[in-house]
């Protein structure tokens, strides 16, 4: 008896999070219609926490998915995917985050860093996956793309002088154009 063989896909992840040590959502982003709602989508994390807080382990299949989990302080990361997907792919998607969300907290991994930086955090999952679709697994990568969005300061952490050199070169700029 053949097993039926399944179509390759990109889109190969189902869904990224971060919960905190009780089980709570701090970062979450939903790739597919697997949990439509957000009551859903809470019950299962809540789930999956139950399932992974006490676990040694870097896997668990859980309602027909393969979740990666890795966690720090107070902080659990998941990477979720189908149970047919591989693992390998959906670890090296883990670390990406894990690394890219370490050098954003510089080194301080933590719930309350993470709420300081939580722009950034998002940019970073939305550099790395896309609708499902793996897009980066470079955490060097992301962070220089993240920098690149991030190099903008806004105008109520400026000083006068860097407000004064900013409103000079638009308006530099809008005369050469």
């Amino acid at each position: 008896m053949d097993a039926p063989i399944q179509e390759a896909s990109m889109y190969t992840i189902k869904a990224i999070a971060i919960l905190d040590n009780d089980g709570e959502r701090l970062v979450a982003k939903y790739y597919d219609d697997s949990f439509p709602t957000t009551k859903e989508q809470k019950a299962f994390e809540k789930n999956l926490f139950n399932k992974t807080h006490r676990a040694n382990a870097e896997i668990i299949m859980l309602e027909g998915m393969t979740c990666v989990y890795r966690s720090n302080v107070d902080l659990y990361f998941y990477v979720i995917g189908g149970s047919s997907d591989n693992e390998l792919l959906l670890v090296s998607v883990l670390n990406c985050l894990y690394d890219s969300v370490s050098q954003i907290l510089r080194k301080n991994v933590e719930k309350k860093a993470l709420f300081e930086h939580l722009d950034s955090v998002f940019l970073a999952v939305d550099e790395i996956v896309d609708g499902g679709i793996l897009m980066e697994c470079d955490s060097n990568t992301v962070i220089s793309r993240i920098a690149l969005r991030g190099d903008e300061v806004p105008i109520s952490e400026q000083n006068f002088a860097q407000v004064f050199q900013s409103a000079k070169d638009q308006l530099k700029w809008s005369l050469l154009k």
